[in-house]
C-alpha cells in the first residue's frame, strides 16, 4: 500500500465512487498514476469497477479504512491484474 493507495480509498469512501480523472484532481495526482493504482487495487480486491472507468470501495476496502483489516493479509487476484 502506497500513500497513494490511502488516499484513493479515502476519497472513494467520501465520494462514493470516483473516476482516476476525478481522484487525481481531489488528491492532486498524475491521473494515470492514479489509474494504475486503482487497477491495482482492484487486483487485491480493495476497489471494484463496475464500468469502465468508474471505481467504488469493495467490503474488504471498508474493513481496512475501519482497521478491521491488515492489507499485507491480501493476495493478488492474478485474473485482475493485468
Amino acid at each position: 500500500m502506497t500513500r497513494a493507495d490511502d488516499e484513493i480509498l479515502e476519497y472513494l469512501d467520501t465520494h462514493g465512487a470516483g473516476t482516476p480523472k476525478s481522484i487525481a484532481e481531489e488528491i492532486d495526482r498524475n491521473n494515470d498514476y492514479i489509474g494504475v493504482r486503482c487497477r491495482k487495487l482492484t487486483s487485491y480486491g480493495l476497489v471494484e469497477k463496475p464500468s469502465r472507468g468508474y471505481y467504488i470501495l469493495s467490503e474488504s476496502a471498508e474493513a481496512y479504512l475501519e482497521g478491521d483489516l491488515d492489507a499485507s493479509e491480501l493476495e493478488q487476484n492474478s485474473e485482475s491484474s493485468s
